[in-house]
């Protein structure tokens, strides 16, 4: 983990990459592009990029309207306006006909910082696995960013990807890293307990299990970046072996990878469940890293909420 970089940075680089290889590939923004790094994009192919301004709802209308004339769109703007304001026009105009349209939303999670309430969107995971059809991400680092993207260019079909703001630790090593959509990997084996992470607390959930195992708790972390279709047989297969899980997201408790985990675990093998992520509330504004340690998902409070669980 010796260097931060922001999933939408990662975002921007790979999606310029493959405009290069594939000339289907469009890509739309709603007056965001220096912030959502869509810019990138911008300066290499002006002439696939389209800025409709703030008119968010509009914009997944025209990225519908490309997708069903053989287009690939990789639609980019905030998580709040792409999840939220224009959920109806995702779910009727790409969800419904199940268009291949890529919804990219940036500055996802309390992260966003000192944008504050508005702009931390903390639903979209929730909102977005309600759509039928619709395939959700949650990368974890650059390198998982830049495959996901890769990833989902190559899938048909609707995708929602959130990525984040924050430069965040590179987890992954690019020369053996794979990613797989609906595939969740285990990145520690361990059998007192399973811990599920997705996104950006994927390395201080790492660092987390590190203490416990100081203190004799073998912990199984897996990262499960898509959290639909989510990887049942993974999750199963490990809450049989530690017999308890833990779940950490920069989410919403209600309707993220929390509430996708036990819906899995209720109906195919209940065991005691405890959800780490935003307890139900707005976020705040703040510097993003005091934000993450007073909503306890930096590596002090995602290692002291799992200690209180195991107690």
């Amino acid at each position: 983990m010796s260097k931060n970089i922001a999933t939408r940075d990662s975002y921007g680089k790979m999606i310029t990459e493959l405009g290069d290889i594939n000339k289907d590939i469009v890509v739309l923004d709603a007056d965001l592009a220096a912030a959502t790094k869509s810019g990138m994009f911008k300066s290499k192919h002006p002439e696939r990029f389209f800025d409709v301004g703030i008119a968010e709802q509009n914009m997944m209308g025209i990225a519908a309207g490309l997708a069903a004339s053989g287009k690939i769109p990789f639609v980019s703007t905030f998580a709040m306006f792409a999840a939220g304001r224009a959920f109806e026009q995702i779910r009727n105009s790409i969800g419904y006909p199940h268009l291949n349209v890529k919804i990219c939303a940036s500055h996802g999670g309390i992260s966003v910082g000192e944008d504050g309430a508005t702009h931390q969107c903390l639903e979209d995971f929730g909102l977005m696995r309600l759509i039928p059809g619709m395939v959700v991400i949650n990368p974890a680092d650059d390198v998982e960013a830049k495959a996901a993207v890769k990833a989902i260019a190559e899938y048909q079909g609707p995708v929602y990807m959130r990525l984040g703001r924050l430069a965040v630790p590179v987890v992954f090593d690019e020369e053996t890293y794979e990613f797989e959509i609906g595939k969740g990997q285990v990145l520690k084996e361990g059998d007192d307990l399973t811990i599920i992470v997705s996104g950006l607390p994927v390395a201080a959930t790492l660092e987390a299990a590190d203490r416990l195992k100081a203190d004799g708790v073998n912990a199984e972390v897996i990262n499960m970046a898509t959290i639909k279709p989510i990887d049942s047989e993974l999750i199963v297969e490990s809450a049989k072996k530690t017999g308890k899980v833990i779940t950490v997201e920069e989410h919403n408790v209600i309707g993220g990878l929390g509430s996708a985990v036990a819906e899995v675990l209720g109906e195919e093998n209940p065991v005691p469940v405890k959800r780490i992520g935003v307890q139900d509330e707005f976020g705040t504004s703040g510097p993003a890293a005091e934000l993450l340690k007073l909503y306890k998902l930096d590596t002090d409070g995602i290692y002291e909420q799992i200690k209180e669980f195991i107690a």
